[in-house]
């Protein structure tokens, strides 16, 4: 039963008196969880991804890029910090912009971070299973099985209650950043920045990367345009530290609490992000590569680094040599699974707020009777993301689909995360604009400048992205996410909203603004 019409055509259908009761969550994260679950988000990033940003710009692009990237996301995260705690729902970004820009925009925003939080889990778990492959020698035939293993485990974990979820992101945490800061102490007596870290420059007839044996080359070896190339690379420093929101509803006092843990997790962030940077292409660290010929080359440093999948673990191996490979690989699978569990988090959450509202199917957002966690959302996402994946590997046949999942589905999982981040910049200078009577127990000390350096910096980067041809194959994927999700929305999920308390604070907001 229909029962009450809103803005833009949408209806809001009356619910069984029990329907909140059965969708119920729990709190328990304070400011410690909270900061754990930042950083355990993105600290995957400091093993792998960032580090190729080096072919593009060299170590002074990469360094320079870092930093108008850290200036997004400081931007970004004092933004949330900001709406979080005023609009402290589950939701996250999609109820800021809710609010801000009514239903669809709402919806668009929610759709860039589902894209995001349903793909980076399976493209980490990709990376996990090729990590444990190695380690355990068995054939690359064999890697779906640590993919379906590793869903199965920590969805498990995250479906066991918020008590064991936050302790299991903790420990993880914990156990990561303890693996980068064995490897900065022990890479001290290796450190030669001049002579490992400056080693690239850039042929004078082709422009492309090379390697100078003896180090000491340009800062800046591509330029000015290698500065915007590396942005892209940067942002695997910090990605995912925006999920922190949609626990805002688990959190014991998300207005006090909330803005303390993002801004605690990115600063972490900050601070690991510049030392991998500066340290791991500043050892002598080896890679050797076979061309199309069949010749093998050794390369080294930052050049070496700048096509390796594992920076961290490359970096070890010049510490400790090749005979603690293996253990050496375990401890940098670490960081990988901190990433997985946290955001297998937050892609649950993020599919049970859209589908309490009713953007998504309602059956969606039920969650456990005992538990209080949201198990049908969490088995949705690892589903679509495990059955993508399965998809993939099997009709490209098997290993040839590798470039596929670490290329064209992670670059899906970047570009919604940046459409995410213009979308949120956008949002907080609305709120601003627009509703400055609502209630906020922070404010962003960056405002509305910080909200438009992210808008700014998001737009570059997102046109650096499409420079790519392997990122624009991306875009298309999220072009025919974003096509499905429209249709279904329109044909019915607009017909079956409810009041969720992010749809009730935006009607009721959005009514005093239009009437003052």
């Amino acid at each position: 039963m229909v029962e009450r019409q809103q803005e833009d055509g949408l209806s809001y259908r009356s619910v069984a008196i029990d329907y909140f009761e059965d969708r119920k969550l729990r709190r328990h994260a304070g400011v410690f969880y909270l900061w754990a679950l930042g950083v355990a988000a993105v600290i995957s990033g400091d093993f792998s991804g960032w580090n190729l940003g080096f072919a593009v710009g060299g170590w002074g692009g990469m360094f320079l890029g870092t930093i108008i990237i850290t200036i997004m996301f400081l931007g970004l995260t004092y933004s949330i910090a900001e709406m979080s705690p005023a609009l402290p729902h589950t939701g996250g970004a999609y109820s800021f912009a809710r609010t801000a820009f009514g239903p669809w925009g709402g919806f668009v925003t929610g759709i860039a971070e589902n894209v995001e939080y349903v793909l980076t889990p399976a493209v980490i778990v990709y990376f996990i299973g090729a990590y444990l492959t190695a380690i355990f020698h068995v054939p690359p035939a064999f890697q779906p099985f640590w993919w379906i293993l590793g869903y199965i485990v920590f969805v498990g974990l995250n479906a066991r209650g918020v008590e064991l979820s936050f302790t299991v992101t903790v420990m993880v945490t914990l156990l990561a950043i303890a693996v980068l800061v064995t490897f900065f102490l022990t890479a001290i007596p290796f450190f030669d920045f001049n002579r490992y870290a400056l080693n690239i420059g850039a042929d004078p007839l082709t422009g492309a990367a090379v390697e100078l044996p003896e180090g000491n080359g340009p800062f800046l070896p591509f330029g000015i345009y290698g500065i915007f190339a590396a942005m892209p690379f940067a942002v695997w420093l910090f990605l995912a530290i925006e999920q922190l929101p949609l626990a805002a509803e688990e959190s014991v006092d998300p207005r006090r609490d909330m803005p303390k843990g993002i801004m605690l997790g990115m600063f972490t962030l900050i601070a690991l992000g510049f030392l991998v940077l500066i340290i791991n292409p500043a050892i002598s660290v080896e890679r050797t590569v076979t061309d199309a010929a069949g010749a093998t080359t050794t390369l080294h440093g930052a050049f070496a680094l700048g096509t390796s999948s594992e920076p961290i673990l490359d970096g070890f191996r010049a510490i400790f040599g090749m005979d603690l490979a293996g253990a050496l690989a375990l401890a940098a699978v670490i960081g990988l699974v901190a990433s997985f569990h946290a955001i297998i988090f937050a892609s649950g959450r993020q599919i049970y707020s859209l589908s309490r509202a009713g953007y998504f199917p309602h059956f969606l957002s039920v969650t456990h009777g005992t538990h209080k966690t949201p198990n049908i959302a969490l088995i949705a996402a690892a589903a679509i993301g495990l059955g993508v994946m399965l998809v993939v590997w099997f009709s490209m046949g098997g290993q040839a689909a590798g470039s596929f999942i670490g290329g064209v589905l992670l670059n899906m999982a970047v570009f919604g995360a940046m459409f995410s981040y213009l979308l949120q910049g956008l949002t907080f200078i609305q709120l601003r604009r627009r509703f400055p009577n609502i209630e906020r127990p922070y404010r962003s000390p960056l405002g509305v400048v910080g909200a438009a350096l992210t808008v700014v910096i998001a737009i570059v980067t997102i046109g650096f992205q499409l420079a790519d041809p392997v990122y624009r194959t991306g875009v298309i994927g999220v072009a025919i996410w974003y096509a499905l999700a429209i249709i279904y929305f329109a044909a019915y999920g607009r017909k079956t909203l409810v009041l969720s308390p992010e749809e009730e604070f935006a009607v009721k907001h959005r009514a005093d603004a239009a009437s003052v």
